[in-house]
C-alpha cells in the first residue's frame, strides 16, 4: 500500500441513536498523518469542555471531514440502524476528498464506494473514528441546545433527548414534540389512538 492511500483513511462513527427525539448525526474525518492530533479517544470518555477543544482542532488539522445525519422522521420510516447507515453515508459523501478505506465504529458497515471496515469499540482504538465520534457527539449535543430553545418544556439542553425521568415526565406532561421518534416504544405511548 502506498503512503498516499494510508492518507486516505476516513473513520466514521455515530452519535445519537438512543435519545427519543432529534436527528442521528454521523462524522467522517480523514485525519493528516503529518499532522497528528493529541488526545483523541471515544467521545463519551472525554470532559464536555475537551470534546469542544478537541472538534476544533479536529477541523482545523483533519485532511478532509464531514457531517451527516438522518433526521426523526427518517428513524420513524426505516428505522434507527438504517438510519444510522444513512447518515454515515451522507457523511462519507460530503468528504471532499474520496477515502480509499473507511473504517466504521461497531459491527455494521452502510454501502459506500470505497473498501469498509468495522471495528467495534473503534472509537476507543482508532484516531480517526474518535475524531468521528466527538464531531459528531458535539454537533448534535449543541443541535440539542438549539432545540431547547424551541421546545423548551422538555429539557434537552439537560438529557439531549435521552429517555431520562426528566424527559419522560415531560412526555407525560407535553405530549411529544414534531422532532420525537415516534418509533421509540416510550414516544409511541403518547400517540393519539
Amino acid at each position: 500500500m502506498t503512503t498516499q492511500m494510508h492518507q486516505l483513511i476516513a473513520g466514521v462513527d455515530e452519535a445519537g441513536r438512543g435519545p427519543l427525539a432529534g436527528a442521528v448525526v454521523a462524522a467522517a474525518v480523514i485525519l493528516d498523518p503529518l499532522n497528528p492530533i493529541v488526545g483523541l479517544n471515544d467521545s463519551k470518555l472525554l470532559s464536555e469542555k475537551k470534546r469542544e477543544l478537541l472538534f476544533t482542532l479536529i477541523q482545523e488539522k483533519a485532511l478532509a471531514w464531514a457531517i451527516g445525519r438522518a433526521e426523526a422522521h427518517e428513524i420513524d420510516q426505516i428505522n434507527i440502524l438504517q438510519a444510522t447507515l444513512l447518515a454515515m453515508q451522507r457523511a462519507i459523501a460530503g468528504l471532499k476528498i474520496i477515502p480509499t478505506l473507511a473504517l466504521i465504529d461497531g459491527n455494521c458497515a452502510p454501502k459506500l464506494a470505497c473498501e469498509t471496515r468495522t471495528i467495534i469499540q473503534g472509537d476507543k482504538t482508532e484516531p480517526a473514528i474518535s475524531a468521528a465520534s466527538i464531531l459528531a457527539k458535539v454537533t448534535r449535543d449543541r443541535e440539542m441546545l438549539v432545540l431547547d430553545q424551541e421546545f423548551p418544556q422538555y429539557g434537552f439542553a439537560k438529557h439531549k433527548g435521552y429517555p431520562t425521568k426528566d424527559h419522560l415526565a415531560a412526555l407525560e406532561a407535553h405530549g411529544i414534540s414534531v422532532i420525537h421518534r415516534r418509533s421509540y416504544a416510550p414516544v409511541a405511548r403518547y400517540l393519539p389512538k
